[in-house]
């Protein structure tokens, strides 16, 4: 697979639950949108019933953290939480979606995950993304087949894997912080919650000190990458 940096492009990220993607790679969000490029997030769930939410308060956090991010396009799929499988309808319903926003690139959480939902969502963008090729088959908008599929860090294991390539994100971290903040039933109504923001500090502190920068967001793929100019990893 060869990497092109050149032009505006598109990116859709699928998100289990309203507030994984802001975890997960808020930061590299706001850096595409910095850069003008097209974001979309569709988050597969309500992510509710929460011991301190509800969906109206999920819709409003979610809408509060959209604004901060600036992307282009959000949607719900409204399928069940903590029930989330991958299914052949599962996938249709998504795939139908991805060829209306045409994504050059979809992100998905990385699929070892202790979290059912998050694990299922991997499974379902694999299959999602491949369906959309598929002719003769009842699904809306024209077959097309994104280039890229990339996973973020959402997990819930304690565990750090080895990542495929790290993004900077220094520039942007407070304004990371201000979307999770706004998930506030689940980040600070819950006290058993509230050092997510300090994890997830750790974590990108870290992956950024392996870049010589402060902060930084991991991504893994399964397939090669071409560079096709080494000058692009140099500051």
């Amino acid at each position: 697979m060869q990497i092109n940096s050149s032009g505006i492009k598109r990116f859709l990220i699928v998100s289990p639950h309203p507030d994984d993607a802001e975890l997960g790679m808020g930061g590299t969000i706001l850096t595409l949108k910095e850069k003008k490029h097209y974001v979309a997030i569709i988050d597969m769930t309500s992510g509710e019933p929460t011991p301190y939410g509800s969906k109206d308060k999920r819709k409003k956090e979610t809408r509060e953290a959209t604004k901060i991010l600036g992307v282009d396009e959000r949607l719900n799929l409204d399928l069940p939480n903590r029930y989330l499988f991958d299914s052949k309808e599962a996938r249709l319903l998504l795939a139908g979606k991805i060829r209306l926003i045409k994504p050059d690139i979809i992100f998905c959480p990385y699929p070892e995950d202790a979290h059912p939902d998050h694990k299922s969502a991997a499974s379902i963008s694999e299959g999602a993304r491949f369906y959309t090729k598929y002719t003769k088959i009842s699904l809306e908008g024209e077959p097309w087949y994104s280039e890229y599929l990339f996973y973020y860090s959402c997990s819930h294991l304690r565990k750090i894997p080895s990542m495929s390539f790290l993004i900077d994100i220094s520039a942007h971290y407070r304004n990371k912080t201000m979307t999770m903040q706004c998930y506030r039933s689940q980040f600070i109504d819950n006290p058993k919650n509230r050092s997510v923001f300090e994890w997830v500090e750790a974590r990108d502190r870290y992956y950024g000190a392996l870049i010589k920068k402060q902060y930084a967001e991991p991504f893994f793929c399964n397939e090669a990458l071409s560079v096709s100019d080494p000058a692009m990893f140099l500051s």
